[in-house]
């Protein structure tokens, strides 16, 4: 079961997490949308496409930009759409 957490919250549980590049990507359902906020930042990776971002919200505090996901993925990343990965002090334990 991998789990993230930040600021002492669980922010996503799941045993069907997908590695890519040593990230844990969280299917959708596993992540407790009342963190998350979105985020105007697009970035873009060669092979996944552009990603897009949410910052994280817990107990009043924000992380910027914690979270990131690609809604249309390259056919490469295809089995990361509708999944979620977290960085920037998002502590991700399996």
């Amino acid at each position: 079961m991998a789990t993230a957490r930040w600021n002492g919250k669980v922010i996503a549980e799941s045993d069907k997490t997908t590695i890519v590049e040593g990230n844990h990507y969280f299917p959708i359902e596993s992540v407790h949308q009342e963190y998350l906020k979105p985020s105007e930042t697009h970035t873009t990776c060669p092979w996944k496409g552009e990603a897009s971002y949410y910052t994280l919200e817990v107990d009043g505090d924000r992380n910027e930009d914690a979270a990131w996901y690609y809604p249309e993925p390259k056919r490469a990343a295809a089995q990361i759409k509708d999944h979620v990965a977290f960085w920037r002090g998002v502590e991700v334990t399996a």
